[in-house]
Formats: structure tokens, sequence, C-alpha cells
């Protein structure tokens, strides 16, 4: 995935070079490390590998990463992993509404992410990114994993227009896969 990144911060960097400077510098694999001790939890090689690229955004810069998302820093992420995780069974009364194996790395802002799925949800297909928006009755698999979704964005970039400021990419092949939750 390394050479993907490269590539996407070399489009974000001339393309979108004020939100670039917004980006935080990387974790270092002693940092993730240390945040998969303080959250026990073990991260899968790719997600591991956006983190060491940037650590999110700056919490000053509001522009969207992708789908009107803001890339959340890692620590956050995983903050708001295990909030949202010990709302199940009272908050979140229905099956799937939240699973435990679900990391927020994309945010609009409003309560809503875009998460990555540790275990597979729904298909059983780990490394898979669902859409939580906490008012809707449906998690969709937008994106079958983490580089499918980072390589829509790179074609995104390659026909960059400025007045996208939500940096929408469209539905890549064969998603979404929608999931109605009971």
């Amino acid at each position: 995935m390394a050479p993907l990144l490269v590539n996407l911060d070399q489009l974000i960097g001339s393309k979108r070079n004020v939100y670039h400077k917004g980006l935080q510098p990387g974790l270092s694999p002693d940092e993730i490390h240390a945040l998969e001790e303080k959250y026990g939890i073990t991260l899968p090689e790719d997600l591991k590998g956006l983190y060491q690229w940037h650590n999110g955004q700056r919490d000053d810069n509001y522009e969207a990463f992708v789908n009107n998302c803001t890339f959340v820093p890692l620590e956050h992420a995983l903050d708001t992993a295990a909030e949202l995780t010990s709302m199940i069974g009272s908050d979140f009364e229905l099956p799937d509404m939240w699973h435990e194996t679900w990391i927020p790395i994309f945010s609009n802002g409003g309560g809503d992410y875009i998460c990555y799925d540790l275990a597979g949800s729904f298909d059983g297909q780990a490394g898979q990114l669902i859409e939580y928006w906490h008012a809707d009755n449906d998690r969709n698999i937008i994106a079958g994993d983490l580089a499918g979704l980072l390589q829509a964005l790179v074609n995104l970039y390659e026909v960059y227009d400025p007045s996208d400021e939500f940096m929408q990419v469209e539905d890549l092949p064969g998603y979404p896969l929608r999931h109605e939750i009971a």
C-alpha cells in the first residue's frame, strides 16, 4: 500500500496544498504499538500503514478527506470506537447498529463515520469499509478494503475539480453492499 499512499500524498500536495499542510505527521510503529496496547487491539498492516503515512488531520482543518468526511487521528478513532462499543446493549438496542470491531477512521463531524471493519461484519471480509450514519437504519459496505477506497480517491484526484469540496468517491465496482439493521 506504500506506493498508493505516496501517489495520493503527491496528488493532495499538488492539488490541495493548503489541505495537505493540515494533515498531521504519521505515527511511528512504536506510537501505534502504544495505542494498540492502550486500547487492547491489534491493528492490521494496511491500517497501520495509513496512520504511518499521516495521523489524520489537525483539529482546525475542517476540509473533507473523502466523502465529506475528515480523516480522524488514530487515538481519537480508537477512543470513539471504545465509546460507541460501550453503548451496545443500552443506547444501541438493535443488532448491527454498532459492532465492537469497527474503527471510525473518517468522520463528517455530526456523529457519522466511515469505519474500518476489523472482523468482516455482515459478509466475513475483514478490512472492508462500512458507513455508519447514526440516524439511518442501514450500514452499507462501501469498499472491500482500504486500498480500494484510496485508489478510488487517487482516481478522483487525477481528474480533480476544485469545486468538489466533498471529495466524493462514487460507488466502487460491486459496492455499496446494503445491509439493513433490524
